[in-house]
């Protein structure tokens, strides 16, 4: 169920509002802007109402604010104004700071309704096709593309935040051989199993992609890279163990090679740097025997 932000100032309309909307879906409510960006930053949002006269802070500048400043992530959610202005510079300023639509006051139950799943069906519509971007079809991970996008504003949050921020790269060991060996089929079936088993070991600020191939990348967020060392060991020997089930009913087991580094949060103004390091860590894996961790 989508949840639904109203702001307004008057009492009265928050009930009428919380009265039409609640029965399909989650609303949450605030009497002021500042309070609306508080609770913006806590809860997940998938749609606003908002009125435009508010006292210290008016619905121009809630909007504003939430479409420009990263930290409320709050680029995509859409903007319904709920207004009594019905002049044409008051309706274009709405537009113009970031609206997706507006509603006139007194505003009419079936017209609020028809406007609001509008917004959330044209939304729904952007989140699937921006997945379909951003996602690797095999294994359902992010993708390289993606991935390149997504670390710059990892690495926007750890430099606020002074926090470490550490890359894990890894990749399948003499993967040509199990092609070559087992077919096509029976290796995605390893790319896929590696990639369901790095979903099971994601912690919730972790971002795990499909770098290519069988290479994938883990982007740790707060995490120094002595602890990025350990949770690459973990994942190793977790690879190690596994048994994948051939068609002669035969078990197949594969190992997996994996370089670490951490990002110079105050130097580096992308993670190329540490990526090229983690790269040369797996290389030196690789050169050093396979089924283990290097770091740099």
């Amino acid at each position: 169920m989508e949840t639904i932000l109203i702001v307004d100032d008057t009492k009265t309309n928050l009930n009428i509002l919380i009265e039409l909307l609640s029965e399909k879906y989650d609303v949450i409510a605030a009497l002021d802007g500042l309070t609306a960006l508080e609770m913006i930053k806590e809860e997940k949002i998938d749609l606003i109402l908002l009125d435009i006269m508010m006292p210290e802070m008016d619905g121009y500048q809630v909007c504003e604010i939430l479409k420009n400043d990263s930290q409320y992530g709050a680029q995509d959610i859409p903007v319904i104004f709920i207004t009594a202005v019905t002049n044409e510079n008051g309706i274009e300023k709405a537009y113009d700071v970031g609206g997706s639509d507006y509603i006139t006051k007194p505003f009419k139950s079936k017209e609020l309704m028809a406007r609001v799943n509008k917004e959330l069906q044209v939304q729904h519509l952007q989140k699937e096709l921006k997945l379909l971007a951003s996602t690797d079809p095999m294994t359902k991970l992010y993708n390289r593309r993606y991935f390149s996008k997504i670390s710059e504003h990892a690495l926007e949050l750890s430099k606020r935040k002074k926090l470490s921020l550490s890359i894990i790269i890894l990749d399948i060991d003499k993967f040509k051989n199990i092609n070559d060996t087992y077919g096509h089929q029976v290796g995605d079936d390893v790319i896929i199993t590696l990639a369901n088993k790095l979903i099971k070991n994601q912690r919730k600020s972790d971002i795990v992609c499909r770098y290519g191939g069988e290479e994938f990348v883990l982007l740790l967020q707060n995490t120094s890279k002595d602890t990025a060392v350990l949770i690459a060991q973990k994942i190793r020997k977790e690879i190690e163990s596994l048994k994948i089930m051939l068609p002669t009913n035969e078990d197949l087991t594969f190992t997996i090679s994996l370089g670490v580094s951490s990002v110079d949060i105050k130097n580096d103004n992308n993670i190329e740097s540490a990526l090229k390091l983690a790269d040369d860590a797996l290389y030196e894996a690789k050169n050093n025997g396979r089924n283990m961790v290097c770091s740099k």
